[in-house]
């Protein structure tokens, strides 16, 4: 497979099922916010992130949001080694780095910045068109910060793009108990880009990807264990073997996965304080969400 596949996409919307909410009801996200959700298997997610943004590729403004810096760190290697111009934002790049990747998406037309949390708050970044929520966000309050990203001042319009698997749609009825409108959107597998064997030949035999797909893999188990919405995303839950395809990987690569015991032990960084480097809590009780 070529890596010039990746321009041949088309995908459409789809039917809308509309999560009705109460008239006459306060805005909790901004007024001209078009938001949906997408049902995705696991295995087939990142064949769908590569099919969505080689879609608007030079033509929209889009933030991709990810669970664990180590996530957003291998997808930003992957995509730049296929030639899909990215930025990354995430815990552990040089403050003078961050904020020169800051200033350069700021000024942007197009482009694509993959985040964690950390650029959920705090920051004011115009024109963004698209806010996708890879990776699940920890509740209905931290949705409401991501989506916040877009449709910013008087008049703005944008578009938010949940990605959720089957087994997640619990955290819908999150959604609109906050009186969070959303509509599902189609998944056309029949669309998606026709690259599984080229990333998976890619990962096997590029030592670097390969480790890097790997932490991200584990720091996505452990976080995933550590989400306090058990009833929307239960570790027990995930076929590893489709989450692991969802790094680039055949089979689940062999890692040591700490679940269960609170999860993968790292730092937390704060997810409003952009000026600040690294943090958490004393002890480092959490596992490397940000």
């Amino acid at each position: 497979y070529q890596v010039k596949d990746l321009a041949r996409v088309s995908l459409k919307e789809h039917e809308h099922v509309y999560i009705d909410v109460d008239e006459g009801r306060k805005e909790v996200t901004n007024e001209g916010l078009e938001q949906g959700y997408c049902v995705v298997p696991s295995a087939k997610r990142l064949i769908f992130l590569l099919t969505f943004l080689k879609r608007f590729l030079g033509k929209k403004k889009i933030m991709v949001f990810f669970s664990t810096c180590k996530s957003t760190k291998f997808h930003a290697e992957l995509f730049r080694y296929i030639k899909l111009d990215c930025l990354e934002i995430r815990r552990g790049m040089d403050q003078t780095k961050r904020s020169s990747i800051f200033f350069q998406f700021n000024k942007a037309e197009t482009g694509i910045l993959l985040c964690t949390d950390v650029a959920s708050r705090g920051l004011d970044i115009p024109h963004v068109d698209w806010i996708v929520q890879y990776d699940p966000p920890e509740d209905a309050k931290t949705y409401i910060h991501r989506v916040g990203r877009t449709a910013r001042g008087e008049g703005a319009k944008g578009k938010a793009l949940l990605v959720l698997t089957p087994n997640e749609l619990q955290f819908i009825w999150h959604l609109k108990a906050e009186k969070i409108p959303v509509e599902q959107h189609e998944f056309e597998e029949g669309k998606l880009l026709n690259v599984k064997s080229f990333l998976e030949d890619l990962i096997a035999k590029n030592y670097a990807l390969k480790e890097s797909a790997k932490e991200a893999y584990k720091t996505y188990i452990a976080g995933y264990d550590s989400h306090k919405m058990k009833d929307a995303f239960d570790v027990h839950r995930l076929d590893l073997k489709e989450v692991a395809a969802s790094f680039g990987f055949a089979d689940p690569p062999n890692v040591a996965l700490k679940i269960d015991r609170g999860g993968y032990k790292s730092k937390r960084e704060p997810v409003n304080k952009f000026n600040r480097g690294r943090g958490g809590r004393a002890g480092g009780k959490k596992y490397e969400r940000y």
